[in-house]
């Protein structure tokens, strides 16, 4: 793989190479172990209808820890790993998570206008990784993901976003309505990306403290944030296709704002 990129500055692919090596767990009892230890999981991969006594302790486990898990075929794991894995493979984040009352509060100190990102369940790596590459560019606080439901910082999160993952803080929350709640209440105001609206993203003022929400590939944003944002936006749609990629739309609502505080 290594032989059909140029390598970037700071050999950037070798380390992509190795990282996508060293941040995976693999085996029921190593992940427990690791979990227990404090190690940063990201997300558990757990193979469907596997069953046992020390698969019920990792559950509990993770129930414990708050950690993300999702059922998947054996054929993922073996993808995951060569490796007697045992029906279960843990991704390791490869950098740390900011809490969110921290990052809004240097914010404010900092003098800069806040833009915050919220991303509702987005789950396709490469996706979560071309915005954070996109929100770096525009010069983004910090995004706002949800623990469950979310797609895990991995290889090709790293790869995708073309190192912007580390310039970027993320921050992890329990439920985005409770994050819109706190920022909302720290004078930031929120703006949902949905085509349930009348009202375009150009009429709407983003030159002031915002948050703009981007909903999952598939269902869009949850109804019930929707019912509690400050304003909704939508792109103007000329062709056939109802919908643009969420990294594209991302893009365009938050270069949008780059134009107005220009």
């Amino acid at each position: 793989m290594i032989r059909n990129h140029q390598p970037l500055a700071g050999g950037f692919f070798l380390y992509l190479c190795a990282m996508e090596k060293e941040n995976i767990i693999f085996g029921i009892r190593a992940i427990i172990e690791a979990i227990q230890a404090g190690t940063a999981v990201d997300k558990v991969f757990i193979q469907k209808e596997i069953a046992g006594e020390l698969m019920k302790d990792l559950m509990k486990v993770m129930k414990r820890a708050n950690i993300n898990f999702s059922y998947v075929p054996v054929e993922k794991l073996n993808r995951l790993t060569p490796n007697n894995h045992q029906g279960a493979v843990a991704s390791i984040s490869p950098i740390g998570f900011m809490e969110l009352e921290h990052l809004v509060e240097s914010t404010m100190e900092s003098g800069k206008q806040p833009l915050f990102l919220i991303l509702d369940q987005i789950s396709d790596a490469r996706n979560f990784g071309a915005i954070i590459r996109t929100a770096e560019c525009t010069g983004v606080n910090g995004i706002i993901v949800q623990k469950a439901g979310s797609a895990p910082v991995n290889g090709d999160t790293v790869k995708t976003s073309a190192g912007a993952v580390f310039n970027v803080p993320i921050c992890k929350v329990e439920h985005i309505k409770d994050a819109i709640f706190y920022l909302q209440g720290s004078g930031i105001k929120t703006v949902a990306a949905t085509e349930k609206t009348e009202q375009n993203i150009y009429d709407i003022a983003l030159n002031e403290p915002v948050a703009i929400i981007m909903g999952s590939e598939d269902r869009g944003i949850n109804p019930s944030v929707l019912k509690i944002v400050d304003e909704k936006a939508k792109l103007p749609m000329f062709g056939t296709i109802g919908s643009l990629n969420v990294s594209v739309a991302c893009g365009a609502f938050l270069y949008e704002a780059v134009r107005q505080r220009s």
